[in-house]
């Protein structure tokens, strides 16, 4: 039986870890569906963890620092941070988690987050296709996928950090546009969607509502509408029997193929894939 190495000291795991030379060390990136009546009390963990929600509702507290944690949020704690995973029973919970460590060098952790353990919430957010992105390379052996693993960790941490960063002053007058815009889209994501409507329901032009996007968001309005569309196609996947096509059409694609070519394009992983990642027990 293969050795649970998210339980061992960092330096224990340095010999077990095939294709790593050099830090970050990641042993556990796996996406997992929490069955009902799952939970995990006064956990400590030697490493680093990285938490984010899929879908669902948890309570996560860390120490005596309480959290209810929803979909999208990203959630990280130090090694020897004593913390719990509570699941409503009448609630999914489906989450990534990333077990990592810097074996003997140190991670300067607390000029990145500030003392946080709530990093924001990146629903919909490249830093959320990462995060799918790494679990599918680390269940592929090699050299190559061990890289990429390290490559993706180190950008949504310094995603997750930038994130951080104090807003500008002008975010009070443009973030309720950019909220409207955002809402407009979530609600019509199953038709087709001109900007032109994005400009009538904001009162922005055109370029600004790009710019807007671009700084805020990290993409333009209708590759955010991609986003949303992958996300709803990943909550049909997870809670409802329907087909692959029918996932397809109730998310804004008439062409399950076309669907098919965008999901892998933007995830990097099959509609087939990402079901075959998930975890139950």
């Amino acid at each position: 039986m293969a050795p649970n190495l998210t339980t061992m000291q960092p330096a224990e795991t340095m010999d077990m870890l095939q294709d790593y030379y050099f830090p970050p060390y990641i042993t556990l990136a796996h996406m997992f569906h929490a069955p009902q009546g799952w939970a995990i009390r006064n956990r400590l963990m030697s490493q680093y963890i990285l938490q984010y929600v899929v879908d669902g509702f948890a309570d996560y507290p860390v120490g005596d620092q309480p959290y209810e944690t929803h979909r999208g949020d990203l959630l990280f704690h130090r090694p020897n941070e004593l913390h719990s995973i509570i699941k409503a029973d009448d609630r999914p919970y489906v989450c990534i988690s990333l077990v990592f460590h810097f074996g003997t060098s140190a991670f300067p952790y607390e000029e990145l987050f500030k003392g946080k353990h709530l990093l924001g919430n990146f629903a919909d957010h490249p830093v959320e296709t990462m995060l799918s992105q790494l679990v599918t390379h680390y269940r592929q052996p090699g050299l190559v996928h061990q890289m990429h693993c390290q490559s993706l960790l180190m950008s949504i941490l310094a995603q997750a950090a930038q994130g951080n960063e104090t807003s500008t002053r002008s975010d009070a007058i443009t973030m309720p546009k950019l909220v409207l815009i955002k809402n407009y889209l979530t609600e019509h994501y199953s038709r087709e969607i001109q900007i032109k409507e994005l400009e009538d329901v904001s009162g922005l032009s055109k370029n600004y509502i790009l710019t807007l996007f671009r700084q805020h968001v990290g993409m333009s309005p209708m590759q955010y509408l991609t986003w949303i569309r992958i996300n709803k196609a990943k909550e049909l996947a997870i809670h409802s029997n329907l087909s692959f096509s029918e996932i397809a059409d109730r998310v804004g694609y008439s062409d399950v193929h076309t669907f098919g070519r965008m999901f892998k394009k933007k995830t990097g992983q099959s509609l087939t894939q990402f079901c075959a990642n998930l975890i139950y027990s």
